[in-house]
C-alpha cells in the first residue's frame, strides 16, 4: 500500500530560523531548526516526525543486514535488576554513568547501558547442546548513561538508541567467524547509509574481551581521535596507538648531578632554565588509583592521556591528586618530584621512558631538579604503559611513516569477548562427546540515533541538511510556491507520485512566501526538490537536486517518470 503524501500544513513542524543557542555542532543546529528532534532536558531528545522517519531509516537498513547474516531480533528489558551487573562486577565499574533505582520493595535495579549480561542468561536458559549453537541475537532498543557532561545535541545523551547483537559460539573459531560476518555487515551498512567511515583497530575498555575495532565517521565534530598512516592501511583509535619499548645499555651514563632550579615546577618554565628542549625532561604526573597515590612519567614534551591511563587501569578509579594529597605526604615535593627515591609509590611510565634513557627529572627537593637520571639504572618502572598523547608525525607501528590524526564520531564497535561474560555465568553446553564446553561471545554495537547525527554532520552545507536517499525522510518534497492553483496542481503531482510508491513530503502551508518554503526545503534535506510555480498552468515543474543544485523544467508526467524509475 502506498504511504500517504505527507502535508507540512498537517504535520508536526516547526523550523526555526536562528541557530539554538546552546548548540555546539552543526547536527545539533540543524536537527533543531529542521524540526527534526527537540530538547526535552540535558542529554534527553524527543524525535519529532521528520526525525523519527530518518531514525526508522536508518534501523531498517540495520535490519535487513543483520537479517541477512542470519541472526535473529528480540527485545530485552531496559529495566534491569542488579544482581546480572553485580555478578559482572559492573555494578560498580559503571561508576557513575550508571542510572539507579530501586523499585517498591526496595530492590535495586538499573536502566540498562548495554546488555552482555542479560543476553548471556538469556542464552544460558534456551540453549543447552552444541545443536543449538552457533547463534546470534539482536536489538535496536533505547540505552542508558548518565553523561556528566551531555553535548552536541544526540551525539552524547542521556538516553540513545543503539543497535547491540550478540554471537556464541563453542570455539575461537566460531567466534572469529561470527566477528567476520558482522564485520562485513556494518560495512554494508554504512556503505548503503552513505556515511564515510574507517575501521580503526581500538581498546574494549569496560566491555573486556580481547580483538576489537571501531567504526568512525570522520567528522569536525566528533569526540575520538584516531590515527592513520598515509603510506599503509594502518588506523586505530590513538587510544590504541602503540609505542615499542626499546631498551639500552644502561652504563656509560655520567653520574647523576643535582641543580638549582627555583621558581620552575612546571616543564615549560625549567626547559626555559636550563635551555634545554622539553623532550630532555622528565614529566612525572601523580595520580590517585583507587585512592593510591601512583606517579606516571611521560617526556616533557608529551601529556598524559587520562582516557588512556583509565583504560589501561580499569576497573579501578583513576584521579588526580589535589593539594590536600600533598599535606600528608612531605616527601612528594609539588612541581619537584622525581622517579628516584621515590618510596610507597608505584610508578608508572609510558615506554619511552625505557631502560637506558636518561633524563632531567625532580629532585625531590624544593626548587630542585637532576640531571643525568637514568631509567634502569637510578630508578625502575614498575610497569609500562603506553599513556602518552598521541601527536602528528609519531612513527606508524606497521611502517614507521609518520601519522596523520582526525577527528571522528563512533559509529560502531566489534569486540570479540570471549568467555568473561559465559564465565561470570557459567554459561556451558553439552558438547559433541558428552561433555560440558564452555560458550564464547562476541558483542556488536551501531548507534543508530548516533549514526543520523553523524550523516547529518557530514552531508550538511551551507543551505541545511542533504540527507543521502536511503535514510531521508521523504524522496520528493514538492514545493507549492504559493497560489491556490499552484497549491492544488501540487497536491495533484504530490498524490500521483504516492501512487506509484514515492515517499512525498509537500508544502502546501497557506499564508507562508515562497521564499520561506524554498529555505525550509533546503533545510530539511530531502534529496530532491519538486517545485509547483509560475508554470503550474502549463502542467510545468521544476525539478532540482538538493545536494548538487542542478535545476530542470519537466511537464508534470515527466517528472513523475523521472522520479518513479
Amino acid at each position: 500500500m502506498p504511504e500517504a503524501v505527507q502535508r507540512m500544513s498537517r504535520m508536526l513542524i516547526k523550523t526555526l530560523r536562528d541557530d539554538p543557542a546552546d548548540a555546539e555542532t552543526l547536527s545539533h543546529r540543524l536537527l533543531v531548526r529542521a524540526g527534526y528532534v527537540r530538547r526535552t532536558s540535558a542529554g534527553v531528545w524527543s524525535w519529532l516526525p521528520l526525525g523519527k522517519r530518518v531514525m526508522d531509516n536508518v534501523a531498517r537498513v540495520v535490519r535487513e543486514e543483520m537479517d541477512a547474516i542470519g541472526a535473529q531480533e528480540v527485545l530485552l528489558p531496559a529495566l534491569l535488576p542488579r544482581e546480572p551487573y553485580e555478578t559482572t562486577g559492573r555494578w560498580e565499574e559503571y561508576g557513575d554513568e550508571l542510572f539507579r533505582l530501586k523499585d517498591r520493595k526496595g530492590a535495586d535495579h538499573l536502566l540498562g547501558p548495554t546488555h552482555e549480561e542479560i543476553f548471556t542468561l538469556l542464552v544460558k536458559d534456551q540453549c543447552t547442546s552444541y545443536k543449538d549453537l552457533p547463534v546470534m541475537l539482536y536489538q535496536i532498543q533505547t540505552k542508558y548513561r548518565d553523561e556528566a557532561r551531555p553535548r552536541a545535541g544526540v551525539l552524547r545523551g542521556r538516553e540513545f538508541q543503539m543497535k547491540d547483537s550478540y554471537s556464541f559460539d563453542t570455539t575461537d573459531e566460531g567466534l572469529a567467524e561470527s566477528y567476520r560476518l558482522h564485520r562485513a555487515a556494518y560495512r554494508r551498512i554504512f556503505e548503503r547509509l552513505g556515511l564515510e567511515h574507517r575501521i580503526v583497530s581500538a581498546v574494549s575498555g569496560a566491555m573486556g574481551g580481547s580483538a576489537s575495532e571501531e567504526f568512525l565517521a570522520p567528522a569536525a565534530a566528533g569526540e575520538d581521535t584516531f590515527a592513520h598512516c598515509p603510506q599503509c592501511d594502518y588506523a586505530a583509535n590513538t587510544e590504541a596507538v602503540t609505542h615499542p619499548l626499546r631498551p639500552a645499555d644502561t652504563g656509560g651514563h655520567p653520574a647523576p648531578e643535582e641543580l638549582d632550579t627555583p621558581d620552575t615546577p612546571t616543564i615549560e618554565t625549567l626547559a626555559a632554565h636550563l635551555g634545554v628542549p622539553a623532550s630532555a625532561t622528565l614529566k612525572n604526573l601523580l595520580v590517585k588509583v583507587d585512592g593510591e597515590i601512583t606517579a606516571v612519567g611521560v617526556p616533557g614534551d608529551r601529556e598524559v592521556d587520562l582516557g588512556k591511563l583509565a583504560g589501561h587501569l580499569a576497573p579501578a578509579t583513576v584521579e588526580l591528586v589535589t593539594a590536600e594529597d600533598f599535606a600528608g605526604r612531605p616527601d612528594l615535593v609539588r612541581g619537584y618530584v622525581g622517579p628516584q627515591g621515590l618510596q610507597g609509590v608505584r610508578y608508572l611510565a609510558d615506554p619511552r621512558v625505557a631502560p637506558g634513557t636518561s633524563w632531567i627529572t625532580g629532585a625531590n627537593k624544593p626548587g630542585t631538579h637532576a640531571r643525568n637520571i637514568v631509567c634502569g639504572r637510578d630508578f625502575e618502572v614498575d610497569e609500562y604503559l603506553d599513556v602518552a598523547v598521541v601527536e602528528s608525525g609519531d612513527p606508524c607501528p606497521s611502517c614507521g611513516t609518520g601519522l596523520e590524526l582526525g577527528r571522528a564520531i563512533e559509529i560502531g564497535h566489534i569486540f570479540q569477548l570471549g568467555r568473561k561474560y559465559a564465565d561470570a555465568f557459567q554459561l556451558d553446553v553439552l558438547g559433541p562427546q558428552g561433555k560440558p564446553v564452555r560458550v564464547t561471545m562476541g558483542s556488536y554495537g551501531i548507534g543508530v540515533s548516533r549514526a543520523v547525527a553523524a550523516l547529518a554532520e557530514q552531508t550538511a552545507d551551507e543551505r541545511g541538511l542533504c540527507w543521502p536517499a536511503e535514510v531521508a525522510p521523504a524522496d520528493v518534497h514538492v514545493v507549492a510556491a504559493g497560489k491556490a492553483l499552484q497549491t492544488e496542481f501540487a497536491l495533484e503531482v504530490a498524490a500521483k507520485l504516492a501512487a506509484a510508491g514515492v515517499r512525498v513530503i509537500v508544502d502546501d502551508r497557506a499564508g507562508v512566501s515562497p521564499g520561506v518554503k524554498f529555505t525550509d526545503a533546503e533545510l530539511i534535506g530531502v534529496p530532491r526538490i519538486l517545485v509547483a510555480g509560475r508554470r503550474s498552468a502549463e502542467d510545468v515543474v521544476e525539478l532540482k537536486d538538493r545536494r548538487t543544485g542542478a535545476r530542470e523544467e519537466l511537464t508534470a508526467d515527466e517528472a513523475i517518470a523521472r522520479l518513479t524509475s
